[in-house]
């Protein structure tokens, strides 16, 4: 389909759907390690919580710099300049190389220094170090499924991404258990084998995306006569990227805050909020895929110079992703036990994540335009917009109040949670404030 013509509907449903499959997709992987790692106890979990609040860096950047490579190829496929999308391809992929090697540094030597700085209990740091060593050396793997990913959304090759994500999660649920628990031939290696079973999931689908990538999806293909830097694309690339970047580094720094605030209430509070937020990402991912589509709609429209087409895209798309924040805050608020239950029967760990789901479900309805704004304005190239949204609300705002009530004023756990719902909000009101503004539409890639 081209998506600069044709039924609105249409379009968002064919781009939505694979997306929303995809990122559920990407969920899984949270969830299921969390699910199999809980058998281990809670010390186990918190390592687990630890390590992703450290990777969210590693996802800043590859969410940031996919961003940017979703419009570029977005507004070239708009521009019917296949050619030119390809090439920014391949400068997405060589810049994804090259970023990742810093974070597997740290990862290869200071798995327990990082896990002592972010408060981590004896068990974690003497046998957990080994998961997060796995995580963040192996990032490149997390780096390049993002990236190449997003190539295909802004293409519009979005089934394309979720049949990657298939393959990488029937991998890592096959092998989480096997290798966790030693099951068969397999030596039983504990948290370790979380990690080396989630990697291998996630390289099998790095290397089935480059051979579609070469082979030639549906709106794009890589010819191996395209394989060189070019420093003018990459250039543009990356000071875009730039954006994004920001914007997701302010956002995620602000969850490793939080989780060192939620630290000093013990493992158990820690291992609650870990599970909690798992749960949230399996619903905050679709919605997010969801808003994807409105990412691709406005940046094939903007480059086929249809403004008031890519705008409509977005209303449309947010009205859909509020409805479905709602239902699913609904479950959160009446069945948090039980959810948390699924993961856990440890009482204190029950009643702390339970706590988190009713809490933070309530803000569901704002998070939804939290989610579909700013993935507007990075479709059209505007990553600069939300990252100023993102800086006044989770930095300026979300952890300094998290500190005053969680510390200061004796609201412990709660005040972390009030913190999230009440600056989640102020961002996705914001961001519909400056959307109709319409000043993105003028944004030039």
């Amino acid at each position: 389909m081209d998506y600069t013509q044709g039924s609105l509907g249409r379009a968002i449903l064919l781009l939505a759907v694979p997306m929303m499959l995809e990122m559920a997709m990407e969920s899984i992987f949270a969830v299921v390690d969390v699910y199999f790692v809980s058998s281990l106890g809670a010390s186990a979990v918190a390592v687990v919580g630890v390590t992703e609040s450290l990777l969210t860096l590693v996802y800043a950047v590859a969410i940031g710099l996919s961003m940017a490579t979703t419009a570029f190829v977005a507004r070239r496929v708009g521009e019917k300049n296949r050619a030119g999308a390809a090439d920014v391809a391949v400068q997405a992929v060589i810049i994804s190389v090259a970023v990742c090697i810093p974070f597997a540094a740290v990862g290869a030597f200071f798995a327990k220094d990082v896990l002592a700085l972010m408060g981590a209990d004896a068990w974690g740091i003497e046998h957990g170090y080994r998961y997060t060593a796995w995580m963040l050396g192996g990032n490149a793997v997390i780096m390049l499924l993002f990236v190449i990913n997003a190539i295909f959304r802004g293409a519009g090759d979005a089934a394309v991404a979720m049949r990657v994500l298939w393959l990488a999660n029937g991998v890592n649920i096959v092998l989480d258990p096997v290798l966790i628990f030693g099951w068969g031939p397999f030596p039983a290696m504990g948290i370790e084998g979380a990690a080396v079973a989630t990697n291998i999931g996630r390289g099998l689908g790095v290397l089935m995306q480059l051979w579609v990538l070469f082979r030639g999806a549906k709106h794009i293909r890589v010819l191996w006569s395209q394989v060189r830097v070019d420093l003018a694309v990459m250039g543009h690339l990356v000071k875009t990227s730039l954006g994004g970047i920001g914007q997701l580094i302010i956002a995620t720094s602000s969850w490793v805050g939080l989780v060192r605030i939620m630290a000093v209430f013990g493992s158990d509070a820690l291992a609650g909020y870990t599970i909690a937020v798992r749960i949230f990402i399996f619903t905050f991912l679709p919605a997010w895929g969801l808003s994807n589509a409105a990412a691709t709609l406005v940046g094939q429209n903007l480059g086929a110079q249809q403004p008031a087409r890519a705008e409509r895209s977005v209303w449309i798309t947010g009205f859909v992703t509020m409805g479905f924040m709602v239902l699913v805050s609904l479950v959160y608020i009446f069945w948090s036990d039980r959810l948390i239950r699924i993961f856990t029967t440890e009482p204190a760990v029950v009643a702390a994540g339970a706590e988190c789901l009713r809490i933070v479900a309530l803000g569901y309805v704002f998070y939804a335009w939290g989610l579909v704004m700013p993935q507007a304005f990075n479709g059209a190239g505007d990553t600069l917009t939300p990252t100023k949204i993102n800086f006044v609300c989770f930095w300026l705002l979300e952890i300094p109040l998290a500190y005053v009530l969680a510390l200061k004023l004796g609201f412990r756990e709660s005040g972390v949670y009030w913190s999230v719902v009440i600056a989640e909000s102020m961002a996705g009101l914001i961001g519909i404030v400056l959307f109709r503004r319409g000043r993105w539409k003028q944004t030039q890639i």
